[in-house]
């Protein structure tokens, strides 16, 4: 079973409609005793950054999330990827959850080009960094859905792949130890997204 941590933040419902369509058992709790049980956990999320660690600190899962991250496959998603890092300078200084190093930064302020919209909308096509058994399924140039505003930044060594908006490498996938990380949404991309969630769910 694949637990979605539902924290009042996040496309709980099309996830599990996404996994239920390559056939992996989902279940949407704030359990820890089921989150602790599930063999896989998501972490998904929308909305800005400080807002969503305030309602992942009022469930009072936090401990939970960081103890099951080292042990078994972790995948965040959008803000949730987000919350993995150290911290986020979204409307303020914020700290996250820790699990990867880096931080979340205005991608306005790193475009040249200030034509280009944000938040950053649409597919965008993915330059593989790295082979990891998260793109078995895939193949280097398909394209993926992204809605953002903010990206992840000074995580190199923890990134898997990126896609190119204007003149900056937006952080896409990141990978440390157990714990996934996509700024875009895999269940908003297609067969692409399907074929990654059951690179996912296989892990």
């Amino acid at each position: 079973m694949i637990a979605i941590v539902d924290y009042g933040v996040g496309n709980l419902f099309s996830l599990a409609c996404s996994f239920r369509a390559i056939g992996a058992g989902t279940e949407i709790t704030r359990d820890a005793a089921r989150i602790e049980a599930a063999e896989r956990v998501i972490l998904p999320g929308v909305g800005a950054f400080g807002d969503a660690m305030d309602k992942l600190r009022a469930t009072g899962l936090i401990p939970v999330l960081k103890r099951e991250a080292a042990r078994k496959p972790f995948l965040g998603i959008c803000l949730g990827m987000q919350l993995l890092f150290d911290r986020s300078e979204e409307y303020g200084e914020h700290d996250g959850l820790g699990l990867i190093p880096g931080k979340v930064c205005d991608l306005r302020a790193d475009l040249s080009d200030k034509a280009l919209k944000v938040p950053h909308m649409g597919w965008n096509s993915l330059d593989i960094r790295r082979d990891d058994p998260f793109f078995r399924h895939v193949r280097a140039g398909e394209y993926v859905y992204y809605v953002h505003s903010f990206y992840a930044k000074d995580c190199a060594d923890d990134t898997l792949a990126t896609s190119r908006y204007g003149n900056v490498d937006v952080t896409g996938v990141v990978r440390r130890g157990n714990v996934y990380g996509t700024q875009f949404h895999p269940e908003k991309s297609g067969d692409t997204g399907l074929r990654l969630l059951k690179a996912f769910a296989e892990q």
